[in-house]
Protein backbone atom coordinates (compact mmCIF):
# COMPACT_ATOMS: atom_id res chain seq x y z
CA UNK A 1 0.00 0.00 0.00
CA UNK A 2 1.46 3.37 -0.99
CA UNK A 3 1.89 6.19 1.51
CA UNK A 4 -0.85 8.14 -0.26
CA UNK A 5 -3.28 5.21 -0.21
CA UNK A 6 -2.59 4.64 3.49
CA UNK A 7 -3.04 8.36 4.26
CA UNK A 8 -6.31 8.57 2.34
CA UNK A 9 -7.64 5.39 3.93
CA UNK A 10 -6.83 6.73 7.39
CA UNK A 11 -8.06 10.33 6.93
CA UNK A 12 -10.70 10.39 4.20
CA UNK A 13 -13.56 10.36 6.75
CA UNK A 14 -12.26 13.12 9.00
CA UNK A 15 -14.40 15.71 7.23
CA UNK A 16 -18.01 14.52 6.77
CA UNK A 17 -18.60 12.94 3.32
CA UNK A 18 -15.68 15.02 1.94
CA UNK A 19 -12.66 12.84 1.06
CA UNK A 20 -11.42 15.61 -1.25
CA UNK A 21 -10.02 17.37 1.85
CA UNK A 22 -7.71 14.48 2.72
CA UNK A 23 -6.70 14.27 -0.94
CA UNK A 24 -5.85 17.99 -1.04
CA UNK A 25 -4.02 17.82 2.30
CA UNK A 26 -1.87 14.84 1.30
CA UNK A 27 0.50 16.99 -0.76
CA UNK A 28 1.38 19.20 2.21
CA UNK A 29 4.28 18.17 4.41
CA UNK A 30 2.83 16.90 7.68
CA UNK A 31 4.32 14.85 10.43
CA UNK A 32 2.18 15.63 13.44
CA UNK A 33 -1.56 15.65 14.03
CA UNK A 34 -1.44 19.44 14.28
CA UNK A 35 0.27 19.71 10.88
CA UNK A 36 -2.24 17.29 9.33
CA UNK A 37 -5.12 19.30 10.79
CA UNK A 38 -3.62 22.55 9.50
CA UNK A 39 -3.17 21.05 6.02
CA UNK A 40 -6.80 19.90 6.03
CA UNK A 41 -8.06 23.28 7.28
CA UNK A 42 -6.03 25.00 4.56
CA UNK A 43 -7.58 22.73 1.93
CA UNK A 44 -11.02 23.84 3.10
CA UNK A 45 -10.13 27.51 3.41
CA UNK A 46 -8.62 27.53 -0.10
CA UNK A 47 -11.69 25.86 -1.60
CA UNK A 48 -14.37 27.77 -3.46
CA UNK A 49 -17.43 29.09 -1.64
CA UNK A 50 -19.54 26.42 -3.36
CA UNK A 51 -17.23 23.63 -2.21
CA UNK A 52 -17.31 24.98 1.37
CA UNK A 53 -21.10 25.15 1.21
CA UNK A 54 -21.22 21.54 -0.01
CA UNK A 55 -19.03 20.54 2.95
CA UNK A 56 -21.39 22.29 5.38
CA UNK A 57 -24.43 20.71 3.72
CA UNK A 58 -22.81 17.25 3.99
CA UNK A 59 -23.49 17.31 7.74
CA UNK A 60 -26.59 15.71 9.24
CA UNK A 61 -29.30 17.42 11.24
CA UNK A 62 -28.89 17.08 14.98
CA UNK A 63 -30.97 14.45 16.78
CA UNK A 64 -32.23 13.00 13.47
CA UNK A 65 -30.86 9.64 12.37
CA UNK A 66 -30.45 10.37 8.69
CA UNK A 67 -27.41 10.19 6.38
CA UNK A 68 -25.09 10.00 9.36
CA UNK A 69 -21.61 8.55 9.25
CA UNK A 70 -20.61 6.24 12.09
CA UNK A 71 -18.55 9.12 13.52
CA UNK A 72 -21.60 11.41 13.59
CA UNK A 73 -23.73 8.70 15.18
CA UNK A 74 -21.11 8.18 17.89
CA UNK A 75 -20.62 11.92 18.49
CA UNK A 76 -24.34 12.63 18.76
CA UNK A 77 -24.83 9.59 21.01
CA UNK A 78 -21.99 10.87 23.23
CA UNK A 79 -23.91 14.13 23.68
CA UNK A 80 -27.09 12.20 24.52
CA UNK A 81 -28.92 13.24 21.37
CA UNK A 82 -30.19 9.69 21.00
CA UNK A 83 -31.95 10.03 24.37
CA UNK A 84 -34.01 13.17 23.77
CA UNK A 85 -37.31 13.55 25.53
CA UNK A 86 -40.26 13.92 23.15
CA UNK A 87 -40.20 17.68 23.88
CA UNK A 88 -36.46 17.97 23.15
CA UNK A 89 -36.81 15.93 19.99
CA UNK A 90 -39.66 18.18 18.83
CA UNK A 91 -37.57 21.27 19.55
CA UNK A 92 -34.55 19.87 17.67
CA UNK A 93 -36.81 19.06 14.71
CA UNK A 94 -38.31 22.58 14.75
CA UNK A 95 -34.93 24.29 15.17
CA UNK A 96 -33.35 22.17 12.40
CA UNK A 97 -36.13 23.27 10.02
CA UNK A 98 -35.98 26.96 11.03
CA UNK A 99 -32.20 27.06 10.79
CA UNK A 100 -32.09 25.42 7.35
CA UNK A 101 -34.86 27.70 6.12
CA UNK A 102 -32.95 30.79 7.26
CA UNK A 103 -29.39 29.79 6.31
CA UNK A 104 -29.73 27.10 3.64
CA UNK A 105 -27.57 24.58 5.49
CA UNK A 106 -27.75 22.53 8.70
CA UNK A 107 -26.80 23.78 12.14
CA UNK A 108 -23.33 22.51 12.98
CA UNK A 109 -21.76 22.34 16.40
CA UNK A 110 -18.98 20.15 17.75
CA UNK A 111 -21.05 18.25 20.30
CA UNK A 112 -18.18 16.58 22.16
CA UNK A 113 -18.34 17.62 25.81
CA UNK A 114 -21.74 19.30 25.42
CA UNK A 115 -25.11 18.31 26.82
CA UNK A 116 -28.45 18.43 25.01
CA UNK A 117 -29.23 21.59 27.00
CA UNK A 118 -25.95 23.23 25.88
CA UNK A 119 -26.65 22.34 22.26
CA UNK A 120 -30.23 23.60 22.33
CA UNK A 121 -29.07 26.86 23.96
CA UNK A 122 -26.45 27.40 21.24
CA UNK A 123 -28.99 26.47 18.56
CA UNK A 124 -31.49 29.08 19.81
CA UNK A 125 -28.82 31.78 20.15
CA UNK A 126 -27.23 31.22 16.75
CA UNK A 127 -30.56 31.53 14.93
CA UNK A 128 -30.21 35.29 15.50
CA UNK A 129 -26.89 35.50 13.63
CA UNK A 130 -26.33 36.71 10.09
CA UNK A 131 -25.87 34.22 7.25
CA UNK A 132 -22.22 35.27 6.85
CA UNK A 133 -21.52 34.79 10.56
CA UNK A 134 -23.18 31.36 10.58
CA UNK A 135 -21.28 30.25 7.47
CA UNK A 136 -17.98 31.06 9.21
CA UNK A 137 -19.16 29.55 12.51
CA UNK A 138 -20.17 26.35 10.71
CA UNK A 139 -16.68 26.07 9.19
CA UNK A 140 -15.04 26.72 12.58
CA UNK A 141 -17.20 24.02 14.16
CA UNK A 142 -16.38 21.61 11.31
CA UNK A 143 -12.66 22.15 11.93
CA UNK A 144 -13.23 21.50 15.64
CA UNK A 145 -15.07 18.26 14.81
CA UNK A 146 -12.21 17.30 12.49
CA UNK A 147 -9.68 17.90 15.28
CA UNK A 148 -11.63 15.62 17.64
CA UNK A 149 -11.79 12.96 14.94
CA UNK A 150 -8.08 13.26 14.07
CA UNK A 151 -7.18 12.99 17.74
CA UNK A 152 -9.14 9.75 17.97
CA UNK A 153 -7.50 8.08 14.92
Amino acid sequence: MSDKTAFLKKYRGIYEHSPWIAEAAYAAQHHTLEETHTAMKNAVMNASHDKKLALIRAHPDLACAQKMTKDSVSEQKGAGLDQCTPEEFAEFKRLNAEYKQKFGFPFIIAVKGLTRTDILHAFRNRLGNSAAAEFETALEQIHKIAWFRLSAV
